[in-house]
């Protein structure tokens, strides 16, 4: 059994049996050696009741971490448990991007409870990122930072440090700005350290910051972070001020929510932002549902098309016993030019500026993986459905010209859907694959019309 499957199966038990002996001290001792997601991975597994034991037997700060990883419905059933005395005591340990994350998940009733226990200067903090658009960088930034004067010297700058750093989310980087705090420089605790305590910040300072503005869009936020491989990013407004910072752990967290909305969009459901186990039938039901319909309806294409062609498929039975394999091949292949250009759009590898290059390229994929599937599809026609010549012929020249039309799709459609708005993930496999399973019945019962003489009259 490894570590996590201990936590989700062992632990929770071992937990629960030391509630009900009222074995606190070690319990407690238990408690220590975990991290504080480990606490909260725990947490879900037990009574609310023996929750909010366990978390009166932790530490305030660690109890803070723990209640920070807790999913938002256990979170609302500890508040509701929570004097309002206790819950003062844990919103005070939080910081202002963790509490902004709570008030957004909890309802409107939760939410009065949560501000009526803040502190007026918190209040204001989260009252202020509220404000900004719900995908910006203001909205998951924080602001507690530690900025510096250009002027202090590095020993004032460490007693600064000292005195303010204790309640900041990050002190290894400091931002340093002018009176009216417009960012000009930012320096590192490292350059600090190695600095002689009578330089002056304005002299060891980094004035090439890269930052982003308040609107500027969270997943291009976590990008820059990425390719910079940022602790921190600075947020500044459109003067130019500093209003707060983006840290790596909700970067992360943005990264890890996008990838899953495209996972769901590209296998066509409507994201949610619950997970699986927290997901009710109903509502699981509504996500999935509309594009179900949606594809269904574009299915009758095919049926169409194969209802035209159902003399031809009289005529030359063999030929339907090939409709499987060529429309789940087109399918595959466009399914792989799609991901991977979508990957790319959501990297920032590719611009739409890139499309010709893209079709360049996938045209050349194409013909490579074409000319390999017809050779194989020639084979397998011949010697094992036993079809003659001709027959086989169709099959070869179907399967090369599909992968073709399928990759020229598949790599096209993501930044066509991108040039006019939409989210390019909502262009990957049910989508791609209806669209070239038409296209192929096309191809193949077009080749079918020109080669098979029996189709020909």
């Amino acid at each position: 059994m490894n570590f996590e499957e201990m936590l989700r199966e062992e632990l929770p038990g071992k937990i629960r049996e030391l509630l009900e002996e009222r074995k606190f001290h070690e319990l407690q001792e238990t408690l220590s050696v975990l991290e504080p997601q480990d606490i909260a991975l725990v947490s879900e597994r037990l009574e609310e009741r023996d929750v909010l034991l366990l978390f009166r037997l932790l530490p305030r700060e660690t109890a803070s971490k723990v209640f920070v990883e807790m999913s938002p419905e256990l979170q609302e059933a500890l508040i509701g448990m929570f004097s309002d005395a206790k819950l003062r005591e844990v919103l005070a340990e939080l910081y202002i991007d963790d509490t902004v994350d709570l008030i957004e998940e909890m309802p409107a009733g939760v939410v009065k409870r949560i501000l009526r226990n803040t502190d007026g200067e918190s209040r204001a903090a989260i009252n202020e990122i509220l404000c900004y658009p719900k995908d910006s960088a203001g909205s998951i930034m924080t602001t507690e930072y530690v900025r510096l004067d250009r002027d202090l010297t590095v020993a004032d700058a460490f007693a600064r440090i000292r005195r303010v750093g204790v309640d900041k989310e990050t002190v290894y980087t400091c931002y340093v700005t002018e009176s009216d705090r417009r960012l000009i420089g930012l320096v590192t605790v490292k350059e600090l350290l190695f600095a002689d305590a009578e330089a002056v910040i304005g002299d060891i300072m980094t004035t090439n910051v890269i930052y982003v503005d308040t609107h500027e869009d969270k997943e291009v936020v976590a990008q820059v972070m990425g390719k910079y491989d940022f602790l921190a990013l600075p947020v500044v407004d459109r003067g130019g001020r500093l209003v707060g910072i983006v840290t790596y752990d909700d970067a992360a967290d943005v990264m890890r929510d996008e990838a899953t909305e495209d996972i769901q969009k590209m296998a066509a459901i409507v994201p949610s932002e619950k997970p699986y186990l927290k997901t009710g039938v109903f509502e699981t039901w509504r996500k999935r549902i509309p594009w179900l319909l949606v594809l269904l309806v574009s299915a009758t294409f095919t049926g169409r098309i194969l209802g035209h062609y159902e003399s031809a498929l009289g005529a030359v039975p063999l030929l339907t016993v090939f409709i499987p394999m060529l429309m789940d091949t087109g399918g595959n292949a466009g399914s792989q030019a799609s991901v991977t250009v979508i990957r790319g759009l959501s990297l920032g590898e590719l611009q739409l500026r890139d499309v010709l290059r893209v079709v360049w390229k996938e045209f050349r994929v194409a013909l490579l993986c074409g000319l390999s599937l017809a050779s194989v599809g020639l084979l397998k026609a011949l010697f094992i459905d036993r079809a003659d010549l001709r027959t086989a012929a169709v099959v070869c020249v179907t399967l090369a010209l599909t992968v073709l039309l399928a990759k020229l799709v598949g790599s096209t459609l993501p930044l066509l859907a991108k040039r006019v708005g939409f989210d390019p993930a909502v262009m990957a496999s049910p989508f791609i694959t209806t669209i070239v399973d038409a296209l192929s019945l096309l191809v193949y019962f077009a080749v079918a019309s020109a080669l098979l003489p029996a189709l020909a009259g």
